[in-house]
């Protein structure tokens, strides 16, 4: 019986740390959360892709992109987070003002599990406040940082109506900083298919590489017939998907 007692002192851990593992996975996956809607890519035949950038608004970041997005005709959904556009909510009305979508990253970028229902809402409600401000109508569609998820952020979001944006294309955070422009654009032309959502990191001095990258992955997708569209834009060609719900633990 004590030799037993001593197998479960020594296995629970193993266990407890397993479980824990297990339930992070499944907060940060990109095509999983336990309620609402939530979207990765979208089932498509028609040559159609979404650019998105997260993080910001900055001005240093925009005054060199805009002028990319512009030259190609393209419009992109851009997920800031509510602190830095409530400092520069000039930038904010630019992207808008040039075309392109503002989406909700969150007010404060903290993720968004083991936190309070009114923290949740706090962050996204404030930064909608924002965005609406800034000049923004319809829908505003929300992505959380780092694509993290537990239930209450889920549960919200299903509540109020909102849904959930990820990801299938993630050309810049395999490496992270270390990450080239020529491997940022072969990793994007290489994954990017029909309904792809493309996120890239471009707002700060370290993510050079992602910024050098923007017209290289333009051009590349053009060239195989690809039109670049806004989230919305994509959603609205095709029905998403509702998030099946799991009996997950609170996070």
């Amino acid at each position: 019986m004590w030799r037993r007692w001593q197998a479960w002192v020594l296995l629970l851990p193993l266990l407890l740390i397993m479980t824990t593992a297990a339930v992070w996975n499944l907060c940060k996956s990109r095509t999983f959360q336990v309620a609402g809607v939530l979207v990765a890519r979208v089932e498509t035949e028609a040559p159609m892709v979404a650019l998105t950038f997260d993080d910001g608004p900055n001005a240093n970041a925009l005054a060199a992109l805009l002028p990319i997005l512009a030259a190609h005709g393209v419009q992109a959904t851009f997920f800031v987070t509510g602190a830095e556009l409530e400092r520069h909510p000039e930038l904010g009305q630019q992207l808008l003002a040039a075309g392109h979508e503002l989406g909700n990253h969150s007010f404060s970028h903290q993720r968004m599990v083991f936190k309070s229902a009114a923290f949740v809402e706090n962050e996204i409600e404030r930064t909608d406040a924002l965005i609406r401000a800034a000049g923004a109508e319809g829908e505003i569609l929300f992505r959380p940082p780092y694509g993290a998820k537990g239930i209450t952020l889920p549960r919200y979001l299903e509540r109020t109506g909102r849904r959930t944006i990820m990801w299938d294309v993630e050309p810049d955070s395999k490496r992270g900083k270390t990450a080239t422009s020529e491997r940022i654009t072969e990793t994007t032309l290489a994954e990017t298919r029909p309904g792809s959502i493309i996120l890239l990191h471009v707002m700060y001095p370290s993510r050079q590489a992602s910024l050098a990258a923007v017209p290289r992955i333009i051009e590349g997708l053009k060239a195989r017939g690809y039109n670049f569209v806004t989230v919305s834009a994509l959603l609205d060609s095709t029905s998403p998907t509702k998030a099946q719900p799991s009996a997950m633990p609170e996070a």
